[in-house]
């Protein structure tokens, strides 16, 4: 890989959700996670910056519309590329909210490295020196989880649940142009108690069908690592996330 190119680590994190929930209730929206890149940066004089910034700018005001953007500007070793992604199920408003606070956050975290990744609950934004358009990002990966093991039900069963909803609705997700599923599936434990498992696949909407698919089949194998009978857990990449909770988080 040449000097001009970005290489994030491929080191994978592992984050638990201990009173996450409560947290951005007291102190608002806070990044999930963030990545910047290793291998070169730049300076604040160079035209790599300038056109970043108006990429930002682009992102900003593109992204809320649809829930989706992406684009390029400058050339040569100055080029640089981006996305932002907001959850299906979130609106124009708190759409344009979150991308707006992922571009000044990112800003802050990775000031001078030519690539970066920021995770909101709501949202996503991505930029490189090379093109990464239409590509499965398999580097940037990190998972969270409940720290409650399930109860009233055998942890086989419901991984297994887990597993088969997720897979649904990962097949709805990549055949449709939004690229974004959500579902539910009622779960008998033990004395006769149900159990409500809720879910989520999206994925970013410059994968085909295909990669979209098998993006987030890859997230679903990552899922017994890091949570296998838990309540709920997560696995968040730069192109596709999973998710599942025994209680609704969406809108």
């Amino acid at each position: 890989m040449s000097s001009s190119h970005i290489e994030f680590t491929s080191s994978i994190h592992l984050i638990l959700m201990t009173f996450a929930l409560l947290l951005q209730t007291v102190f608002g929206a806070s990044p999930l996670y963030h990545f910047c890149s290793n291998s070169r940066n730049f300076t604040s004089s160079d035209p790599y910056e300038s056109n970043l910034r108006k990429l930002l700018s682009v992102l900003n005001y593109k992204t809320p519309p649809q829930g989706f953007a992406l684009g390029s500007l400058g050339k040569y070793q100055y080029q640089t590329h981006g996305l932002a992604l907001c959850r299906g199920d979130v609106n124009a408003s708190e759409c344009k909210t979150c991308v707006n606070e992922a571009s000044n956050e990112i800003h802050k975290r990775c000031p001078y490295n030519e690539g970066a990744i920021i995770w909101y609950d709501n949202c996503l934004l991505k930029y490189m020196n090379k093109y990464f358009f239409g590509q499965i990002d398999n580097e940037n990966k990190f998972y969270m989880l409940n720290v409650k093991n399930v109860s009233n039900i055998n942890p086989q069963v419901f991984n297994q649940q887990t597993r088969d909803l997720l897979s649904r609705l990962s097949k709805e997700a990549s055949g449709n142009p939004k690229m974004y599923a959500v579902g539910e599936v009622e779960i008998m434990g033990d004395q006769s108690k149900k159990i409500k498992l809720y879910g989520l696949a999206q994925c970013t909407r410059d994968l085909s069908r295909t990669n979209c698919f098998k993006c987030l089949e890859g997230a679903i194998d990552g899922l017994p690592r890091c949570c296998d009978g838990k309540e709920g857990g997560r696995v968040v990449g730069g192109s596709c996330n999973v998710r599942y909770e025994i209680y609704p988080f969406v809108h």
